[in-house]
């Protein structure tokens, strides 16, 4: 081989070398919570924090939840009387024809004004069991906005780590054009110099086009994560912290988490509190069989000016009792009946199927998060080897024992083993919080996340005894 390519060798190797290691401290420093960022960079709690506050999807959930806890008020007027006030008045034009053939008229302006107060003493227990009823689906109203938070806070997880993979994608595939661009000028001059093969330069141009293609690919997939943050989010990224993950709130075996999956999901209780409700909801039914009890009490006055009448004025005051005593309805009550069993047969298997996709769900995420610990550790064995490898080709090249193609591979190599690294490390976080989130425990006070916790409870205890009042709290 002559001095020239020799040169050139060492140049590219010396150039290669400075593009590994720079790219290995980028990826590093996407994913590594020992290097230190930038005070104004947001991290991945102030992320989570964000969604919290104001992912629209959970906030249209929490406003289902308050709506749901006005069945409670709703259920609870059944112990309440009912107060019925009324007012009529009109004008009325009489023409009598008397015994003698004589005509009267009169015009009459009567009016008549009442009141009407209702107490139920008895209706077959339905008052309390729909009380109970409602406060149970209070409950599993409850459980399923913990199930929605989870999802938002998995899915602003996955944004998140998204964002910062592509962007360690973008940067190693920008690196890797640099190279191969400079491969090519390289080789282009060794063929101008004669000690290549116009093959040589062809093979570099058509990795430099590959390598141009996968970082358009790149760019575009950071474009669709940016704007999926920005939906999830709130604001579109900025700097972005390393994304750490939560081993230390994860359980210690496959069984603990598969016992907390099945006792703790939000899923599985929210199905468990549907169970109580359907049940409920056969009491209320039998209820329709039941004698009922009420006591009515009204008032009234009335006034006519009608010169026939006897009277001018009536006041009148009662208060009746009434007992009503069902003796057939057509079936319906016993139909009702029977369709609230089927439906509390059916909760009781939807609470059997929850179980066991929670149980499936527990198994699949711990097995997904000791996989992912594996593919890591794999993944930087190989760019350490591959890293090695490419240097000892270039040094072989060099001496005239290796070509422009092999370097070319070997480059290859190396950029598809960071790629691996980079998706392992993402998908290492996911799968962190994922099986954080399979038994339960993907929730603000868990993660310890610097915003106020939602609380349901508030809402429920101010609206639960409220008489009348059109404003929600919140003044709408």
């Amino acid at each position: 081989m002559s001095g020239r390519t020799a040169r050139a060798g060492r140049v590219m190797a010396r150039r290669r070398s400075g593009v590994g290691p720079v790219l290995a401290i980028w990826t590093t420093l996407a994913f590594s919570c020992a290097l230190p960022s930038a005070a104004w960079a947001e991290a991945l709690p102030e992320a989570l924090a964000k969604a919290y506050q104001t992912n629209p999807q959970l906030n249209a959930e929490r406003a289902r939840q308050r709506a749901t806890d006005e069945s409670v008020p709703q259920a609870l007027a059944g112990y309440r009387p009912q107060l019925v006030a009324s007012l009529s008045a009109g004008l009325q034009s009489v023409r009598n024809l008397l015994p003698n053939n004589t005509i009267q008229t009169a015009d009459l302006k009567p009016w008549i004004i009442g009141v009407t107060v209702t107490q139920t003493l008895f209706n077959g227990f339905r008052t309390a069991n729909n009380v109970r009823a409602a406060e149970l689906q209070v409950q599993s109203g409850r459980e399923a906005l913990r199930n929605v938070g989870q999802g938002v806070l998995l899915d602003a997880v996955t944004a998140y780590t998204n964002v910062l993979a592509n962007q360690s994608l973008v940067e190693a595939q920008r690196s890797n054009v640099a190279f191969l661009r400079e491969t090519l000028a390289v080789t282009q001059r060794r063929l101008n110099a004669g000690d290549v093969t116009p093959t040589d330069s062809a093979q570099a141009e058509a990795r430099l086009n590959r390598g141009l293609s996968d970082l358009n690919a790149a760019e575009v997939a950071l474009a669709v994560s940016q704007a999926t943050y920005t939906q999830v989010i709130g604001n579109a990224p900025s700097q972005l912290k390393p994304a750490e993950v939560v081993d230390r709130y994860l359980p210690k075996s496959r069984e603990d988490a598969l016992s907390l999956a099945i006792r703790q999901h939000p899923a599985v209780m929210a199905a468990g509190f549907d169970v109580d409700v359907a049940s409920t909801n056969i009491r209320v039914a039998e209820g329709a069989l039941l004698p009922s009890a009420s006591v009515q009490g009204s008032a009234s006055k009335s006034r006519n000016n009608d010169p026939t009448l006897g009277t001018f004025a009536e006041d009148q005051a009662s208060i009746v009792a009434n007992v009503t005593v069902p003796i057939y309805d057509g079936g319906q009550a016993a139909a009702q009946t029977r369709q609230a069993k089927e439906v509390t047969a059916q909760s009781r298997l939807v609470l059997d199927q929850v179980r066991n996709q929670a149980r499936t769900a527990a198994v699949s995420a711990w097995v997904a998060n000791e996989g992912a610990k594996i593919a890591v550790s794999a993944s930087e064995s190989e760019v350490k080897a591959a890293t090695v490898a490419l240097q000892g080709v270039q040094r072989e090249a060099a001496g005239g024992q290796r070509t422009t193609v092999d370097v070319l591979n070997s480059q290859a190599d190396l950029i598809q083993a960071k790629a691996r690294l980079i998706g392992a490390m993402r998908d290492r976080v996911i799968a962190s919080y994922t099986l954080l989130s399979a038994v339960g425990h993907l929730d603000v006070k868990t993660l310890n996340l610097n915003t106020p916790d939602y609380l349901p409870e508030v809402h429920y205890q101010q609206v639960r005894d409220a008489w009348h009042g059109l404003r929600t709290p919140s003044g709408q």
